[in-house]
């Protein structure tokens, strides 16, 4: 057998619980840590949530900032503008993926000296950050979402003139504590958390049909489905509780654990440009793309399917392994579909004329991360695409629904 590694990132802890917000100033004290810099998004400013933070926090808070969808790069540079005038020494992202990602990219620039907005990919590490032992900037995620953002040290930031996506990507971006805390999720509207439900089975699908995947993230990824197949429809409606939302909170965990082993696919790539291209949510480019992708992926490594199989109950024999991948696919969609979330790229605003574009763009990010098996062509990205334009008929009921 070749020689296999498994990286863990800078992570050294997860408080998970009902009511865990609490631990946050304990958390900020015990590194030595006293002035907190807030990012969060607009929508979330008169927020209980935020209000509890700011009362958890007392007189560690310096400020707050705001940034939005996509990361935005002038919201990333006002955010890493204020650390230096506050003399921030930690930093607390609180809402979804935009929020996290925005406080690691202007930590990036804050860290540089210099405005790294721009400069897709792994950072030099001579380039005005510390040394490999060095754990970098205090940050601090508490989501509101299941983007699962704060789980990897790569930030996403869109251009706000090119309107393109990138990735700035250090050891030292990863935040350092996630508290789960579902309690903060009450205000998250059903729509963005259902959508970022899928994204973190996306995450999870993803991870185990990479050709680089792992057992354990195997095992974990498999769990993750499992959970939030069961989960998510139980945390919206009036069925919803809290129990069944913190549950999702750690399944999105799960779903990228050991991501960057991995690598992300297909349906993330596509993503990455589908959403700052026609301003579309990253979990609605997950709904979108996901049961594509995995409807391709099946015509090159079904066999990796068996676990995706066995967390939707849907028959798995290796002898017929591209039928039962279809099948996972078909479930999905269902799955996707029952909750009124889109399904089409038409139905998320995108314009036609665009597809070869996103396509190209695509198939330039597949080539670096390098997570399917054989190089894709920005033609067949574009029939996908093609395929994902129009409404479709939901797949009809087979195995593993209920």
């Amino acid at each position: 057998m070749p020689v296999s590694t498994f990286d863990l990132t800078r992570l050294e802890k997860v408080v998970s619980g009902l009511g865990a917000t609490r631990e946050l100033a304990t958390e900020i004290d015990r590194r030595g840590a006293s002035r907190v810099l807030v990012v969060t998004t607009g929508s979330l400013l008169e927020s209980t949530a935020l209000a509890t933070v700011r009362e958890v926090l007392g007189p560690r808070l310096v400020g707050v900032r705001t940034t939005a969808q996509h990361a935005p790069s002038d919201r990333v540079r006002d955010i890493a503008r204020a650390l230096g005038e506050t003399d921030a020494d930690a930093v607390v992202s609180l809402g979804g993926g935009s929020a996290v990602d925005s406080a690691k990219v202007a930590v990036a620039s804050h860290l540089a000296g210099r405005d790294v907005t721009s400069e897709a990919g792994v950072l030099d590490p001579a380039a005005g950050f510390g040394s490999d032992g060095d754990p970098g900037f205090l940050h601090i995620a508490l989501p509101t979402t299941l983007s699962a953002g704060a789980f990897t040290p790569a930030g996403g930031v869109s251009d706000v003139e090119t309107h393109l996506k990138f990735a700035v990507i250090r050891p030292e971006l990863q935040p350092r504590v996630v508290i789960h805390d579902a309690e903060l999720t009450r205000e998250t509207p059903d729509w963005l958390w259902l959508s970022t439900g899928v994204r973190a089975l996306d995450h999870a699908v993803e991870a185990i049909y990479a050709k680089r995947h792992h057992p354990l993230s195997d095992a974990v990824a498999e769990q993750a489905i499992r959970a939030l197949v069961t989960d998510l429809p139980l945390s919206v409606g009036a069925q919803s509780t809290l129990d069944s939302r913190q549950r999702c909170l750690d399944a999105a965990w799960m779903s990228l654990f050991g991501g960057f082993n991995t690598g992300l696919g297909l349906s993330h790539s596509l993503g990455h440009q589908i959403g700052p291209a026609w301003d579309v949510p990253h979990g609605y480019t997950s709904c979108v793309m996901l049961p594509h992708a995995m409807r391709f992926m099946a015509g090159i490594a079904p066999e990796r399917f068996a676990p995706i199989a066995r967390a939707l109950d849907v028959p798995y024999d290796a002898a017929t392994a591209r039928r039962a991948a279809m099948a996972c696919a078909d479930r999905l969609h269902r799955f996707i579909a029952a909750f009124g979330l889109p399904t089409s790229l038409e139905e998320v605003g995108a314009d036609r004329q665009d597809l070869p574009k996103v396509a190209e763009q695509t198939r330039e990010e597949l080539a670096v991360f390098d997570a399917v098996d054989r190089p894709v062509s920005a033609d067949e990205l574009l029939t996908l695409l093609q395929a994902a334009f129009p409404r479709v008929t939901v797949p009809a009921p087979g195995p593993g629904d209920s």
